[in-house]
């Protein structure tokens, strides 16, 4: 499933390709292909691209934004960041690199959540974060 089916992202500040698991309203799995030519990577840093590691985060909570608004209940919202607890940084991310997302939303109400996400690279996890978000009307 592709995550623009759900969330109204869309490039250069879509991070998140493909949506390959998702149950509603409670976890969901996805990738991210990096081609190397994501403007962000010449300036970070030159000679040495690398992920920004806040870009890591905001591709966990937008694969958890799609979790959120495949809910039924969720129709007509947008959850938007409410804070970020716990991120760690475990890995570099380079060019060409598939990113591997995962994302459990460990509470969800009508109006806030959390979540817990990691982002990973053939196994070896890059990040790691709690996710806090309030839903809004879109």
């Amino acid at each position: 499933m592709k995550p623009e089916e759900l969330i109204p992202h869309r490039p250069p500040f879509l991070l998140v390709d493909e949506i390959t698991e998702l149950r509603p309203g409670e976890y969901a799995r996805g990738l991210w292909r990096l081609t190397g030519k994501e403007d962000f990577f010449a300036g970070h840093f030159p000679g040495r691209p690398t992920l920004p590691g806040v870009l890591q985060v905001e591709s966990i909570a937008q694969l958890g934004a799609c979790a959120v608004l495949a809910d039924v209940r969720y129709k007509g919202k947008l959850p938007l960041f409410g804070g970020i607890d716990q991120a760690r940084f475990r890995r570099q991310v380079v060019p060409g690199e598939v990113v591997d997302l995962e994302v459990e939303l460990v509470r969800l109400s009508a109006r806030a959540g959390k979540g817990h996400g990691r982002a990973s690279v053939g196994g070896a996890v890059s990040a790691e974060v709690d996710i806090m978000f309030i839903i809004a009307d879109a």
